[in-house]
């Protein structure tokens, strides 16, 4: 692929623009930010939060330990924090600076300020409004489509910063339509590593680190040490699964490390990485040959989740398996036609599988993720296949992957509205 051919250019700016840090499940840490963002235009600190939140937030807040907070769930914790010291400039790693003082000043702030939340009726399935006041001032902040996309600054009635909630209609945006199986393995075998290198190291060395952590400590349900102390750790399969599924026990946890995400998301990012990164190591794979698969795995996550959305009823560590499923198979010298079955095998497997929030589960989850997608390879490799016409199952990867979006998107929408009921209730 030619290196100023508009495709490699759009998914170059596709990799910058997704693979970030984020410090923290990024629900909550986008409540943060619009309150950190809020206060700062306030230019105090106020006794009196609102936020509004779509169902999906509520959903992936309610459950998950928002960092730097002493264990704290919940919008109020995360609205809290990020009003008293959050760093508005961060973005995703708005928690990243709390010092041990503003987080001895939370448990008082909780008690005498007036936060309350309500439920957002809107048609974006990301939406978030925080509103902070004091006295008469008042300043409102929101955040639409995208987890620090801010559409509208207010103070006192008046508009400081304003722009369409519909990230779509933003013609400066890559053109993530442009994404598909057989170019991005195209990408992949001729990509110049320098353009990529400082993004997939740091992707790397995060995930790495809050996954060691996973497993070293004790987080959530433990999922990642389960399976190693339940199943062979000789077995590369073994450790893949369990280095991903560490990666969320910590983070879900309330770990302060960062994770480089993937479509929004740090368990994503953390399915979409780790156990390519373990089966690099078992294959003594060169650098480089890493870097490659790394490429296909993310690009094939954000290829499938570009047509889902970036929240939804359906779980997104599915997607991700099935790069990260892709990613193993180009490590194992798989061409465009073994990573394509690969993709199609593992959504034949896994599709299905509910996202009901973030929390420890999540962990569990992936294991299950990456397993399907480290079957998909399997079957590819011993020459067997998932055929059109079975289930959701259609005759070439895009239209597969088609099929699933659809179901996402589409086919969940009642799905997920059920499951935010129950939760609520």
């Amino acid at each position: 692929m030619e290196r100023n051919s508009k495709i490699y250019q759009t998914y170059i700016q596709i990799l910058k623009r997704e693979l970030i840090p984020a410090a923290g499940c990024t629900e909550p840490i986008a409540i943060a930010y619009c309150a950190a963002v809020a206060r700062s235009v306030l230019g105090c600190i106020p006794n009196r939060i609102h936020v509004q939140a779509s169902g999906n937030i509520i959903k992936n807040v309610k459950s998950v330990i928002v960092p730097n907070t002493g264990g704290l769930r919940g919008i109020e914790a995360a609205a809290a924090i990020g009003v008293l010291a959050g760093d508005e400039h961060a973005q995703l790693e708005v928690l990243s600076h709390v010092s041990d003082e503003d987080r001895s000043r939370l448990p008082e702030f909780l008690q005498t300020a007036e936060i309350t939340v309500s439920e957002a009726r809107s048609e974006h399935v990301l939406d978030i409004t925080v509103d902070v006041m004091l006295g008469e001032e008042k300043v409102r902040v929101r955040s639409v489509e995208e987890h620090t996309n801010i559409v509208l600054i207010e103070k006192n009635g008046q508009v400081l910063l304003q722009k369409k909630a519909d990230t779509q209609a933003d013609k400066e945006l890559p053109d993530y339509d442009l994404l598909n199986v057989e170019q991005i393995y195209e990408f992949a075998e001729t990509c110049h590593l320098e353009d990529v290198e400082s993004i997939l190291k740091c992707q790397i060395s995060y995930n790495e680190a809050i996954s060691n952590e996973g497993l070293q400590k004790n987080y959530g349900a433990n999922i990642g040490k389960t399976i190693l102390t339940t199943y062979d750790a000789e077995d590369v399969r073994v450790r893949a699964r369990a280095r991903a599924a560490a990666g969320s026990d910590a983070r879900m946890g309330g770990c302060e490390l960062p994770v480089v995400i993937n479509s929004g998301s740090g368990n994503q990012g953390l399915t979409a990485s780790l156990p390519v990164i373990e089966y690099a190591k078992h294959l003594n794979s060169p650098r480089e040959k890493l870097y490659r698969a790394l490429l296909v795995s993310n690009l094939v996550t954000l290829h499938e989740k570009s047509g889902i959305g970036r929240l939804s009823a359906y779980c997104g560590a599915i997607s991700a398996g099935a790069g990260a499923g892709a990613g193993i198979a180009y490590l194992n010298g798989g061409n465009y036609d073994a990573i394509a079955h690969t993709i199609v095998n593992t959504l034949a497997i896994a599709s299905g599988v509910v996202c009901d929030g973030a929390k420890p589960s999540c962990a569990a989850k992936i294991a299950v993720a990456v397993d399907a997608g480290i079957l998909g390879y399997e079957m590819y490799r011993n020459g067997q296949q998932f055929l059109a016409g079975e289930g959701l199952v259609l005759k070439g990867v895009e239209n597969t992957i088609r099929n699933i979006s659809r179901l996402g998107r589409v086919g969940m929408k009642e799905t997920d509205h059920e499951i935010i009921q129950m939760m609520i209730e």
